[in-house]
């Protein structure tokens, strides 16, 4: 593989992201949001101003966290919601679903509290990740929010990666392309 980076511009930032091998055939351009406050805040401000009217945001753990807290800081909400990769002790009558992503490649499950899942009732909600590339992890919680009664209004994340870039149903800041192998 002759690339070895890959230059993102995205709300003004610009990054170099590392081209990684993730299986025989496919590379990705690895985007971590975590820890990156400038990258987060840039595109926090550009998401919600393209999100219709929402109650409440939620995301799935982990790196949509930043950005979710930083949109619904913004949007003056005082609660967002995260779906989590497992049944926590507390968690009273949680909702689960499971995804398989393109970064995990395993089977996972995601998980709504019984306090979060009446949060949503009847109220209108954004999805929100970093990136939606297949589409499943997006897919899978909007299965918890409409199990738990919440109405989805939006599908948002930084990046739209691969075919991702051709939907009409998500709202997205840039495209990534991904790197074929063979």
């Amino acid at each position: 593989m002759a690339q070895k980076t890959y230059t993102l511009h995205v709300a003004g930032v610009t990054r170099e992201l590392p081209i990684v091998k993730i299986s025989d055939d496919l590379a990705i351009a690895s985007f971590v949001i975590l820890g990156d406050t400038e990258l987060v805040c840039a595109a926090a401000a550009q998401l919600v101003k393209k999100l219709p009217p929402v109650d409440i945001l939620v995301t799935a753990e982990a790196k949509g966290i930043p950005l979710v807290f930083e949109m619904s800081r913004l949007l003056g909400m005082k609660r967002y919601i995260v779906a989590r990769k497992s049944i926590k002790p507390y968690m009273e009558s949680p909702i689960v679903d499971e995804v398989v992503s393109i970064t995990t490649q395993k089977k996972q499950i995601l998980c709504l509290d019984h306090n979060d899942a009446s949060l949503v009732k009847g109220r209108r909600v954004a999805i929100i990740d970093d990136v939606i590339s297949t589409g499943e992890s997006v897919q899978a919680v909007e299965r918890l929010v409409t199990k738990a009664g919440g109405i989805v209004v939006a599908k948002a994340a930084i990046l739209a990666e691969g075919d991702a870039a051709q939907r009409n149903d998500i709202i997205f800041l840039e495209k990534l392309p991904l790197f074929p192998l063979k």
